[in-house]
């Protein structure tokens, strides 16, 4: 196996970050989409200016540019990087041939469950050739996905589920029955464990939301499901496989708040009865930077946007209790100033708290609750494969894999042929791979993920695979099928320490982090906030949480310029109204100090 990760900028990447209007003139000459392009207004500002500065290309950023742009700012983006951040295709140079594109790594997989609502309204709006609804019409529905678990029986199910009852919410006996037709499916879970998990979810979605910000919000999710002592199939598929391999949280420090509000969303999506944009789980048809990114960057080049790559923000001057301008420094280490009537930060949080200053925190004192919110580590591995794989029609959990891992065969899905397109002719797949937990010993080496070289890590998490899926008469994973693998170069050997560094952490939830979160509005009235890190709804690290953040700094931005403008539609996730009544009653026992009437614990 080969690692083709060290490489510098790609022709791609260079064209990305200097270039766009000959895209548009391509669009045009093929599909005529540029008249789909939004018209640029010109809001008569009754206080303010129109120029902003905004710092970070990545899932917020584009969002704030996209949105502000519409609404006739002059806008500036200042990424260090690539546009898109975690999001965004980081192909392995040098490795097409022969005409064919490089071929296609990434951070790691991404998917977009049915209740997601504010990233498909945005890329409604993003023109695609031959695409009546844009990026959108870019997203495909997976057809089921794989749970493993070393010497046993696998269980594949198709998405989305279809239980008979329909969700027929009045009454607690069907919620019972559907979340135990849901989960019961084909595990080892012992009846008793899973009346457990079943009454504590019965519980959560009759929970009021004072009850969930007030209460659950202290409570982790491993306290609140009893996992302690309970079976290992409880444990490994309850507990981890809705925490750790699905939204890269530890159990036993992730909030029941948090991990319930997703599972909710999630149950109630499969169940068909979310209002959005409809299956379980989709994907893209194609490598994110080609479907999605590169449209996008096309698009907001032509509203106006200008990018200015390899900028960096080092330092945001205040003055007065206003930020009076920022420093940013290029590739070569060349300082500038960045000046705009408005300045929004769609940063990574760890990267803000580098920026904290005695006068930035004086201006604003919620910037040092920052330094509790905690990071951790969720990196993609990409297999490029020989022969096409036939693990799923969607993702796969290895359930008991040291290093929570979660894969999905993406050609399947993408349009062309793979071999034809990419590579050097050889490769017909790409088996993408997520490890979510770094610091769990492995069962190759004795050690964790972040003590392993790059070189052990590809091999490490291939035999944590193998060891799920080819415990049949045939195996699914051959050594001989790998041609190359690619591993997210952010995560780096330090010889010297013996350990990796990463420059791409992940934000992760933890046990009363909301009071850390800060609001896209800050007391400096010129200064905003965008990332996934800031307050919305889904309080997760999701390209849906950064989107909805974007969006809410744009209004507060709009109502600080006192601008005329249509704000934002922001949605929120769905709350059944036929549970109402439940929560009602929970609301008037939180309030009395009692607690929710199935908690018996």
């Amino acid at each position: 196996m080969r690692d083709h990760s060290r490489h510098g900028l790609t022709r791609r990447a260079v064209l990305t970050g200097i270039g766009g209007a000959g895209v548009i003139a391509g669009l045009a000459a093929t599909s005529g989409t540029v008249s789909a392009l939004p018209a640029l207004s010109s809001p008569a500002l009754r206080s303010g200016g129109r120029t902003v500065a905004v710092f970070g290309g990545g899932m917020a950023g584009l969002t704030v540019a996209h949105e502000l742009a519409e609404r006739g700012f002059r806008v500036t983006v200042h990424e260090p990087t690539a546009l898109g951040g975690k999001a965004r295709s980081i192909t392995a140079a040098g490795t097409g041939t022969d005409g064919r594109g490089d071929l296609p790594g990434e951070h790691g997989f991404r998917f977009f469950p049915g209740f997601y609502q504010n990233i498909p309204d945005t890329m409604h709006r993003i023109p695609f050739p031959g695409n009546p609804n844009g990026v959108f019409d870019n997203l495909v529905s997976t057809g089921g996905f794989r749970m493993t678990l070393p010497g046993s029986e696998d269980l594949s199910v198709p998405t989305p589920f279809s239980p008979t009852t329909r969700w027929e919410l009045y009454n607690l006996d069907a919620i019972r029955n559907t979340l135990t037709a849901s989960f019961g499916l084909g595990l080892s879970i012992p009846p008793q464990e899973l009346a457990i998990f079943v009454e504590k979810m019965v519980m959560f979605l009759t929970s009021s939301l004072e009850r969930r910000n007030g209460e659950w919000e202290n409570v982790t999710w491993a306290h609140t499901l009893e996992a302690e002592g309970k079976s290992k199939a409880y444990r490994e598929f309850v507990i981890s496989a809705l925490t750790r391999q699905l939204v890269a949280a530890r159990p036993d420090q992730a909030s029941t708040r948090t991990i319930g509000q997703v599972g909710q969303a999630f149950l109630l999506t499969g169940a068909g009865v979310v209002p959005g944009y409809g299956h379980l789980d989709r994907i893209l048809d194609g490598p994110t930077n080609d479907a999605w990114i590169e449209p996008w960057a096309t698009l907001l080049r032509g509203m106006g946007v200008r990018f200015e790559m390899g900028s960096k923000l080092t330092d945001l001057e205040v003055g007065g209790g206003r930020i009076t301008g920022a420093q940013v420094t290029d590739a070569s280490g060349s300082r500038s100033s960045a000046e705009a009537d408005w300045y929004v930060s769609a940063m990574p949080a760890e990267r803000v708290v580098d920026l904290l200053t005695p006068q930035l925190v004086a201006a604003e004192p919620r910037l040092e609750l920052l330094r509790n919110l905690v990071v951790d580590w969720m990196v993609g591995i990409q297999y490029f494969m020989r022969t096409k794989n036939e693990l799923a029609d969607g993702h796969v959990a290895f359930l008991g894999s040291p290093w929570a891992l979660t894969s999905i065969n993406q050609a399947q899905f993408w349009r062309g042929d793979f071999a034809t397109r990419y590579g050097d002719g050889s490769v017909k797949d790409v088996l993408s791979v997520d490890i979510s937990d770094w610091d769990t010993p492995g069962i190759l080496y004795g050690k964790t993920a972040k003590q392993c070289t790059r070189e052990e890590i590809a091999a490490e998490t291939w035999a944590q695979m193998k060891a799920s899926v080819n415990d049949g008469a045939r195996p699914m994973l051959r050594d001989e099928d790998v041609a190359q693998w690619f591993l997210d170069p952010g995560v780096q050997w330090d010889a010297a320490r013996g350990t990796n560094t990463n420059e791409t952490p992940l934000l992760v939830n933890t046990v009363g982090s909301l009071a850390s979160r800060p609001d896209a509005r800050t007391a400096i009235p010129n200064f905003f906030l965008a990332g996934d890190y800031v307050r919305t709804d889904i309080d997760l690290a999701t390209m849906e949480s950064a989107n909805e953040s974007g969006r809410a700094a744009v209004n507060a931005l709009l109502e600080a310029a006192d601008s005329p403008a249509a704000p934002v539609t922001t949605y929120k996730l769905h709350e059944p109204p036929e549970l109402a009544p439940f929560r009602k009653v929970d609301a008037d026992r939180y309030a009395a100090g009692l607690p929710h009437i199935l908690d018996v614990g």
